[in-house]
């Protein structure tokens, strides 16, 4: 790795640094955070990938949980038209998901992501990455992202603030999985939790909507057996 001198910027460090310069200049972002307990959560997807012969990946239950709450809560999906004054909720759900590729930070979107079962979501991330990281994704892959989700667990990171691209009204962050101490029926233990959190215009969602969203999104991943029905 290079330490000293210059290294010129590649196509896609100015794209990205471009759109999320332009996402940080538009949106009015407001910040929100909760825990999870999700002591079940790591058993539960490995026997939901045994079961339906589907590698179900943590992210995945997490892009499960939000296109669950988006059907709930739609705000948090919408875009302003602001030459008609509205908000624009759209029937489809498309959510991206942040990947370190080869050619850099990319966010390939899974289309309906709203009308899919937990096992169809996973095969569309396994082969949105698989296309990622050969360099093969198509333009198409990019389009119609009205949520983001990026995690940095892998690295240690405990919670973040993610920026949004500038097509998406908000991004979830998730950091890694880790023990903490609990008191449950009178009696110590130790479980494990997870950070969430939750950029939004709040041009188009007010702070409760996304409370009662990130919350939703809280709940499913606690009760990871009800997203396996």
């Amino acid at each position: 790795m290079q330490t000293t001198g210059t290294l010129p910027l590649t196509r896609i460090q100015k794209l990205i640094g471009h759109l999320m310069l332009e996402s940080k200049q538009t949106k009015a972002a407001g910040y929100l955070s909760v825990w999870a307990d999700v002591t079940d959560l790591p058993q539960v997807r490995k026997k939901y990938s045994r079961r339906s012969g589907v590698r179900v990946t943590t992210n995945d239950m997490v892009l499960y949980a939000m296109a669950r709450a988006l059907r709930e809560f739609p705000l948090p999906a919408a875009s302003i038209d602001r030459s008609a004054g509205v908000l624009v909720i759209p029937e489809r759900i498309g959510l991206g998901f942040a990947i370190a590729a080869p050619q850099g930070l990319v966010v390939p979107v899974i289309a309906d992501a709203g009308g899919k079962t937990l096992t169809e979501l996973a095969q569309a991330t396994e082969a949105l990455l698989r296309r990622a990281r050969a360099n093969q994704l198509l333009p198409d892959d990019f389009e119609g992202a009205h949520m983001v989700l990026s995690g940095l667990g892998m690295y240690g990171i405990e919670w973040f603030y993610a920026i949004a691209p500038p097509s998406a009204t908000g991004i979830v962050s998730i950091g890694y999985i880790g023990d903490y101490a609990a008191v449950r029926d009178g009696r110590p233990q130790t479980r494990k939790r997870m950070n969430i959190s939750l950029a939004v215009d709040q041009c188009v969602v007010d702070d409760f909507t996304a409370a009662r969203f990130l919350r939703r999104v809280a709940d499913s991943l606690e009760d990871p057996w009800s997203m396996t029905e």
